[in-house]
């Protein structure tokens, strides 16, 4: 089997944002030791963290939540808005919160454990750079159900637009496909359910991303959730 050469790949540019200065030490020596990855900036809080981003333009930029100043939720929501080419991996302490929940609807496109291994955490970052998310689709409805009931009725909001109104864009047959994204499945489970080939379902997933301006597929979960496809 053939590798690309390292020479070839595209450097992956990291932004670390954590209050705990030996902590943002030791996740750059491990980062700076995987090919293919460079850390282009720090941050210590929020606010520092939206500057950087605004800066450098890293690819992804690793988001602890509790920090001093600005929180890594506020700061992960306004990155979003400003540097959209710029994914965010939310650092939790535990799997399942509330803060990997919270930084999931403010944009991030994936959480991650602080005591993950160096590979997973390369993993993620990979998954992340390539325009895919660092978390199941299944773990983020496992995050709905646990803490959903705070989202609000997206179509009651004054101001937003409707959920009928935003899924108009979609064909049938990609409003199905939604609804399975949303009860968790993969696109192996969404091909048997509707007795389609993998290829056919990637290129509905790549379509609904694309029409509904959604990042990835874990957003596209929360979607589903705030819109009523899937029920509370």
């Amino acid at each position: 089997m053939s590798t690309i050469p390292e020479s070839a790949q595209t450097t992956i540019r990291i932004l670390l944002v954590d209050d705990q200065a030996l902590l943002r030490v030791g996740m750059r020596m491990v980062l700076e030791a995987e090919p293919g990855f460079e850390v282009v900036g720090e941050a210590s809080d929020g606010r520092e963290a939206i500057r950087a981003a605004r800066s450098v333009r890293p690819d992804v930029i690793l988001m602890d939540v509790r920090m001093p100043v600005l929180d890594g939720i506020e700061a992960t929501r306004e990155i979003v808005r400003e540097t959209p080419g710029s994914r965010v991996i939310i650092l939790t302490t535990f799997d399942l919160d509330e803060y990997a929940f919270a930084g999931l609807r403010a944009g991030a496109s994936g959480f991650m454990l602080k005591d993950a291994r160096p590979a997973e955490l390369a993993s993620a970052i990979r998954a992340v750079a390539s325009g895919d998310a660092a978390v199941s689709a299944r773990v983020t409805r496992e995050l709905l159900t646990l803490f959903g009931d705070s989202l609000p009725d997206a179509s009651g909001q004054p101001g937003q637009t409707s959920a009928a109104a935003r899924l108009a864009v979609l064909t049938e047959r990609e409003l199905e496909v939604l609804t399975a994204i949303g009860e968790g499945l993969s696109n192996m489970e969404i091909a048997g359910r509707f007795v389609l080939s993998e290829s056919t379902v990637k290129t509905h997933v790549g379509r609904i991303l694309q029409k509904l301006e959604l990042r990835d597929r874990v957003q596209a979960v929360i979607l589903a959730y705030e819109t009523g496809l899937v029920g509370r």
